[in-house]
């Protein structure tokens, strides 16, 4: 488990300055009247922060006490006042934001840090565990076990549908544990959004919004447990997708999607498929994944430094040296093939995919799909082939109301949909016309 970060028992402690906090503070009244445990939940600061500022804000006579839902201040429905609107469309012309009070960049880093360091490393047996799910060969996880414990970027090469993707993020399910991630960072008074519900996993428990009464709340609550993230891409990148995204009516940042996967796996899926040129996405990232660092530039100009630790896992089915020249490939110092299973896997990957569908396993089945369909055309087995052809012969089960098994006939139909080229649809067509009963013979009538 990653180290918690300790509750700020002080306005120093949060890294930010005090007219920052009030200027979250106003914005956040202006939704509506709200008592004091509530402002403090959706800040994440313990109220007894809170109330010095409320206190002075009060003397401004920007908010007032509407009423009190019980004893002390954090029970008060406080509320803006005409000036205390004023003031909060003055703020919103700077910045949009509202929510979790952002954390300063360098406790960020700081916090980056301490988890690269409290990283342990993988031994066999823990990562044939966090494969277990997958029938993979003992080869290629004695290449991807060291790759994972270094941490450097990882190509994973080979004809299509035989796992990558799934690979990669078992490498990220084996590398596991959990991390603090904040809500939002700022950088020099601007506001960068980072935990991504898409993209992140919530670890945290909903505990109510009493625990951020008191200023003894264990870990500061602007951070939020998350899950080692696994983030994908695949042809919709760009490079707008690798810099910060400032929206201009909002007037904040969102993190590049990089950033997100920061502490975790970063897959760029079909690598080579993009919109963009293989050589623009390479020069991007030259620097970062020899120096573990990255820069961002800000809309006003000013670059700032960001950590760098990511797990990069490029997946292609196309031939690594035509995507990238030797000076990148050096960067990229994990190179793994991911070949056609052979007959044995082939059978225990139809094997395991019977029963997650709950279907009767018959090796005499695997057997008569390679005589008919794979053998007599030369075609390739991949590893997504069983499930994708039990997929289909589920769905035409339930489609004609039988109950789903595995039958010659139905494997004829699934492949006659499913392979595309006219050799291989001929055979299940002629295999399918040989099962039908021939018609009777109509007698002629003279």
């Amino acid at each position: 488990m990653a180290p918690a970060p300790p509750a700020p028992m002080s306005i120093e402690a949060t890294g930010l300055g005090a007219d920052q906090i009030e200027q979250l503070l106003i914005k956040t009244l202006h939704n509506g009247e709200a008592n004091g445990v509530a402002v403090a939940d959706k800040m994440r600061l313990p109220f007894t922060l809170l109330e010095p500022i409320i206190e002075r804000v009060r003397a401004e006579r920007l908010v007032e006490v509407r009423g009190s839902s019980g004893s002390g201040a954090s029970s008060y429905r406080y509320a803006l006042t005409d000036l205390g609107r004023d003031r909060a469309h003055q703020y919103f012309e700077i910045s949009r934001y509202v929510g979790p009070l952002p954390v300063p960049l360098a406790a960020y880093v700081a916090a980056m840090n301490a988890l690269t360091a409290a990283r342990g490393y993988l031994d066999r047996d823990r990562l044939k565990s966090g494969f277990g799910h997958l029938i993979i060969r003992d080869e290629v996880l004695e290449k991807v076990g060291p790759a994972v414990n270094a941490g450097k970027a990882v190509f994973l090469y080979g004809p299509p549908g035989n796992g990558k993707t799934v690979i990669a993020e078992g490498m990220g399910r084996t590398l596991g544990g959990d991390m603090y991630l904040p809500h939002a960072l700022d950088i020099d008074g601007h506001t960068i959004t980072m935990f991504d519900p898409i993209a992140h996993e919530s670890l945290e428990e909903d505990g109510g919004a009493s625990s951020l009464v008191v200023a003894t709340t264990q870990r500061d609550r602007r951070w939020v447990r998350i899950r080692r993230p696994v983030v994908m891409v695949g042809g919709e990148l760009t490079l707008d997708m690798l810099d910060l995204t400032f929206n201009t009516i909002s007037k904040f940042y969102e993190a590049p999607i990089h950033l997100k996967a920061n502490g975790g796996v970063f897959l760029v899926d079909d690598f080579g498929r993009q919109r963009m040129r293989p050589e623009d996405l390479l020069n991007r990232w030259i620097v970062p994944l020899e120096s573990r660092f990255d820069y961002l530039t800000l809309h006003t100009g000013k670059k700032f430094q960001v950590p760098f630790d990511v797990l990069t896992v490029f997946a292609t089915n196309l031939n690594p040296e035509s995507l990238a020249d030797e000076a990148f490939l050096r960067r990229i110092p994990y190179k793994i093939p991911i070949e056609d299973p052979s007959v044995e896997e082939f059978s225990r990957i139809f094997e395991m995919n019977c029963r997650k569908r709950r279907l009767r396993f018959h090796q005499v089945m695997v057997a008569y799909l390679l005589r008919r369909h794979y053998q007599p055309f030369d075609r390739a087995m991949r590893a997504c082939h069983p499930r994708d052809l039990l997929d289909q012969v589920t769905a035409l089960c339930r489609y004609r109301g039988i109950e789903p098994v595995i039958t010659r006939d139905l494997l004829d139909a699934a492949c006659a949909s499913y392979f595309i080229d006219s050799m291989g649809t001929a055979a299940a067509a002629s295999a399918l016309q040989a099962r039908r009963p021939a018609p009777a013979a109509r007698a002629e009538v003279h």
